[in-house]
């Protein structure tokens, strides 16, 4: 299939199609329409279809989407066929829950390293994973080969490590840092600034009629 661009919004529900397929796997549901998925999903099944439509559609009409060969496929499409390396930069208490979280490695991001400024933590772990000094970051990213960065760190720290990681061969990041980074061409980045997700729930909450 001819490549094209595909919308920010479409990829962003990709993901969602994902877990729901995935929960219809645990539930032993082999086939389901778009109509089924869009009550699932409170999404309209005009706006699966034309999702889906995007990669080639997966579904015939009057048969369904086949649960598990769709689920594959999303997950070919998102990239989870794969396996990531990965470091946490930031080893506070939300670098750390990163680290606990045990499904990164099912969806194939093993998480090979944990670094801190702090002298304090140095050669502790989470989950095996030991924390090490920033200064060590350059060399164990080339021996590694790792691909993403999480950042868990304060603006300035965020600010400084971005080059090192470029530097080094860090292809992909995921920044929760409060800040905008500046990145070339090549290397993509994803935002997670959990503040400003809760203000668009406060706004949500003062603007809705409840």
């Amino acid at each position: 299939m001819e490549e094209h661009e595909i919308s920010k919004a479409v990829v962003k529900r990709l993901p969602r199609y994902y877990r729901y397929l995935g929960d219809l796997i645990e539930a032993r549901v082999e086939r389901i329409s778009s109509n089924e998925l869009s009550r699932m999903m409170n999404v309209t099944a005009s706006q699966i279809r034309q999702d889906l439509n995007n990669f080639g559609g997966f579904g015939q009409q009057g048969y369904g989407y086949n649960v598990k060969y769709l689920y594959q496929e999303i997950g070919r499409i998102l990239g989870l066929d794969k396996i990531y390396s990965m470091v946490i930069i930031g080893a506070g208490n939300l670098g750390q829950a990163l680290a606990n979280y045990v499904k990164f490695e099912k969806r194939g991001f093993w998480i090979k390293g944990i670094f801190d400024v702090n002298p304090r933590l140095k050669g502790m772990t989470v989950r095996g994973i030991e924390i090490r000094m920033t200064d060590e970051l350059p060399q164990f990213i080339r021996d590694n080969q790792i691909q993403i960065a999480a950042l868990t760190l304060p603006k300035a720290g965020a600010e400084e490590v971005v080059p090192i990681l470029i530097e080094n061969g860090v292809k992909a990041i995921w920044n929760f840092a409060h800040t905008d980074l500046n990145v070339p061409g090549g290397v993509v980045v994803e935002n997670v600034h959990l503040s400003e997700s809760l203000m668009q729930l406060s706004y949500n909450l003062n603007h809705t009629d409840l």
